[in-house]
């Protein structure tokens, strides 16, 4: 090979230019050509600056301070859970887990060095807030965690993971907790938070318990819920949910019995619960009904024994026997549970004030417990109140409790006050409104657009009835406007118009006898044959007296008719049947009297006539009698 003459010329010079400060080795392995020899040559002949001595400082430099944001994310870096993506160029490792990560991130203790001209309390309320910071940014890895858990192990969706785990806010605390107090056991001293943690989430079990109430049709909130009030004690909730199974309590409601009957049912043994259930069994409570009655007054089973004896002694003491409390309970279980004993002795104590005694309110309670429920002053008072407004009396109210007492557990407002402003509108003076209620309290509970009004339509528009009288006939007869349309109105109607009945007709029978309209059809036929084939009476004694069918067949009509026929009476259909028995044998016997001197004064104005009164009657041997006197004349002219 042959050598470059300027190569070995700027080889020359080089090294007669540095032999006097420095030492060159020997052989260069790099060639240069012309263009990158002048530049080497031209920076050598430049002179160099000298370094400036540095003062000696053998203290260790002080770190640099770090802004909030570059703190909060190297907290997020040193708590992340598992790698995220890098983009090219990434200063920091992303993961804990990564070899590399001591050397990557700054050192956290920095975060918690500040300027040494801070005052004391700054400094106190920086650090603090860090460490809620960093908690903060704990309890998220945490949730990831169990997320992860639920989604690799339990099988569960992410949408489904995610939003549970958003309601076991006290749940993840508790694995955070003891994921740290971990650290202190020799086999977990040197283990990383994240696996701490997922072994504590392991060992609760808490994966398969959530999957296990999910398949007991338990939702997400309510499992939340449940997992939260246990505190740890996971295997609490399997137990207590096996046990409500045995009384019947069916999956839908066991989430709803165990999050609203309180907290310390998860730390109630078996047979605590058994004791209970066992006692109202022997009230009257059915076992069957148990799941019931459990699940919709799941409270009971958070009393102690002597609280539930005390409730049910309650009921029993005023006159209610196994039965009527057994079903009691049943139709409305929150009557046992749901309130306080307070409550239940004032309302027991206004009810009284309508002058009922202690039985019978014990048997309207048992009737319809739901008057428990009312709000004395929310609901009761006032609606005593619009009741005196519409002349109803203590006496009245009294009547209308004891025989719809589901009035008085309906909104005034909504559903009374409405219906009585349409009565008032179709005609019905105040006063006809309230012994409209006393006589039919089930109009208060009949829907207005549903019921009432319906009927007011059919029997103006159907019925005959004019507008005049459409009020005169509901306040006679309420109980028009719980009849149904199809059922009953219609089918009467039309019987009544197959009669040869005119429709103008028809609502003039209604508006004298509202109720004409409530009688079955099959109980009108064979009375309307009996007036029209036996007793030969037309159509127009109907027509004027509807009332007829409101009497019975076999015990009023039939046996007056018989009686009527034997004395030659004929009388109206209204003098015939609207009295009592002793008026009408009265009546029929004054008929006969009068009759009978009617027939006597005509004969003696034919004696008189004839000529023959006066010497029968100065004869000696006339009587009283003219019907005597007469045979008496005949055999002495014979």
């Amino acid at each position: 090979m042959l050598s470059c003459p300027l190569h070995h010329h700027s080889h020359s010079l080089l090294l007669h230019h540095h032999r006097p400060n420095t030492t060159i080795s020997s052989s260069l392995r790099r060639t240069h050509n012309s263009k990158s020899t002048s530049l080497l040559l031209r920076h050598l002949s430049q002179p160099q600056p000298q370094p400036q001595p540095q003062p000696q400082d053998h203290a260790a430099p002080a770190p640099t301070p770090l802004d909030e944001k570059e703190k909060v994310e190297l907290l997020e870096l040193s708590l992340v859970t598992k790698r995220t993506p890098q983009f090219p160029g990434s200063i920091y490792v992303q993961s804990p887990s990564d070899p590399d990560v001591h050397t990557s991130l700054p050192p956290l203790q920095t975060l918690f060095q500040t300027h040494t001209n801070d005052s004391d309390e700054e400094e106190e309320d920086e650090d603090r807030d860090l460490i809620m910071r960093a908690l903060e940014i704990r309890r998220k890895v945490t949730a990831e965690i169990f997320k992860e858990s639920m989604i690799s192990k339990g099988k569960f969706g992410i949408t489904y993971a995610t939003n549970l785990t958003r309601r076991l806010s006290d749940f993840i605390d508790y694995v955070m907790v003891e994921a740290a107090a971990m650290k202190r056991l020799p086999d977990f001293s040197e283990s990383t938070f994240n696996f701490r943690a997922k072994t504590v989430i392991d060992d609760s079990r808490v994966v398969p318990l959530i999957r296990w109430l999910k398949h007991n049709s338990v939702s997400y909130p309510k499992i939340g819920k449940l997992i939260c009030m246990s505190r740890g004690k996971i295997e609490s909730i399997r137990r207590v949910i096996e046990w409500l199974k045995s009384i019947h309590v069916k999956g839908e409601f066991l989430g709803v019995a165990l999050t609203k009957s309180g907290g310390n049912i998860l730390e109630r043994s078996n047979e605590e619960l058994d004791e209970i259930v066992n006692y109202l069994e022997s009230n009257g409570v059915r076992m069957d009904w148990m799941g019931y009655v459990v699940s919709r007054c799941p409270q009971l089973l958070s009393y102690s024994m002597e609280e539930v004896r005390a409730r049910v002694g309650f009921f029993l003491d005023m006159g209610m026997n196994e039965k009527d409390f057994g079903t009691m309970v049943f139709d409305y279980p929150r009557v046992l549970g749901y309130f306080t004993l307070e409550e239940m002795n004032e309302k027991v104590s206004y009810l009284k004030e309508f002058g009922i005694g202690t039985e019978e309110v014990g048997k309207l309670i048992a009737f319809k417990p739901q008057l428990m429920g009312c709000s004395i002053e929310e609901k009761l008072k006032p609606l005593v109140k619009y009741l005196y407004y519409h002349g109803i009396s203590r006496d009245g109210m009294k009547r209308i409790l004891m025989s719809k007492p589901i009035v008085f557990c309906i909104d005034l407002e909504t559903t009374i006050v409405p219906k009585v402003r349409f009565l008032q509108d179709i005609g019905i003076r105040d006063d006809a409104i309230g012994n409209m209620l006393v006589k039919f309290p089930s109009l208060l509970t009949c829907s207005l657009y549903k019921k009432i009004r319906p009927v007011v339509i059919f029997l103006m528009t159907r019925a005959g009835v004019n507008e005049k009288d459409i009020g005169k006939v509901i306040a006679l007869g309420p109980e028009l406007l719980g009849c149904s349309i199809s059922k009953k109105l219609e089918v009467s109607v039309k019987y009544f118009l197959s009669l040869g009945i005119r429709y103008r007709q028809l609502g003039e029978m209604v508006a004298d006898f509202p109720m004409l309209l409530r009688y079955n059809v099959d109980v009108l036929r064979p009375k309307y044959r009996y007036l029209r084939r036996t007793m030969v009476r037309p159509l127009k004694d109907l027509i004027e007296f509807p009332r007829f069918f409101s009497y019975s067949l076999d015990d009023r009509i039939i046996p007056r008719h018989k009686v009527l026929v034997e004395k030659q009476i004929n009388l109206k259909l209204r003098y015939m049947l609207a009295c009592t028995d002793e008026e009408f044998d009265k009546k029929v016997e004054a008929i006969v009297k009068q009759r009978q001197r009617f027939e006597a004064g005509l004969l003696v104005d034919t004696l008189s006539e004839a000529g023959l009164l006066e010497e029968d009657l100065s004869d000696s041997q006339a009587t009283d009698d003219p019907v005597e006197s007469m045979k008496l004349s005949e055999t002495e002219s014979v």
